[in-house]
């Protein structure tokens, strides 16, 4: 039955049109498959503590004040930019970002298009880079997200994604991510058709069954490459 609804919807363009149309209460499943598994945990703990300290003491500690200064310069409006997010467990947190848009009122349901006029000179810079990420650092010491993982979405972007794909929040049986397969894979950026959505959500669930150390670390290393030669997306 699946198959003949994905095939009913491969279609469909999604470009073009406000995901999230109307609020409405949506019945959101869990089906957790895998066991948790300690030592797996405490080894991917480790693992994010380790590279978010080295971040924090090597890049964002003389990174952070130039972009602070570029992106006060360019634009009014705060450095940091913060959105309420889904993650481990359906759990919301607040997601922390360079801002990378003038300040308004779409920003929890409207994607960043190609040629958005919302996003400034700077932000595009460190949209292409994914530089916009940088203080996601943060989340990860705080427990909130992980290094790797299923990119969290808006919330109320979110919620519509969950009416589109059956089981679609089975992607939070574990903690989001600054990056994750899906991204390591060039996906990035606007959301434009159902296939490209189910796509992500397929690769996303892949990793929720099949996480590891080694994975994450291989994740770490295609998302790097993947900067470098799938970014056309990236805007």
């Amino acid at each position: 039955m699946e198959d003949v609804l994905i095939g009913q919807k491969l279609g469909q363009s999604l470009k073009g049109r406000n995901f999230v149309k109307q609020q409405q209460p949506t019945k959101v499943v869990f089906l957790y498959q895998q066991k948790d598994n300690f030592k797996k945990r405490i080894m991917k703990r480790t693992f994010d503590l380790v590279i978010s300290l080295f971040t924090l003491v090597f890049v964002i500690s003389w990174l952070f004040p130039v972009i602070a200064i570029l992106i006060k310069r360019d634009s009014k409006g705060p450095v940091f930019f913060k959105q309420l997010r889904h993650g481990r467990g359906n759990k919301k947190f607040y997601c922390y970002k360079f801002r990378t848009m003038v300040k308004n009122n779409e920003a929890d349901t409207r994607q960043a298009t190609q040629g958005d006029a919302r996003i400034t000179k700077i932000g595009k810079f460190l949209r292409k880079t994914s530089l916009d990420e940088l203080p996601q650092v943060f989340n990860v010491i705080l427990g909130e997200m992980s290094i790797v993982g299923p990119r969290p979405h808006a919330v109320p972007m979110n919620l519509e994604f969950a009416k589109e794909i059956e089981n679609f929040m089975q992607r939070h049986q574990v903690k989001p991510g600054i990056t994750g397969l899906a991204q390591s894979k060039g996906y990035r950026g606007e959301i434009s058709s159902f296939q490209e959505l189910y796509s992500r959500f397929r690769l996303d669930f892949f990793y929720v069954k099949k996480w590891c150390l080694i994975f994450d670390i291989k994740i770490v290393i295609e998302t790097a490459i993947s900067l470098v030669t799938k970014n056309h997306k990236a805007y």
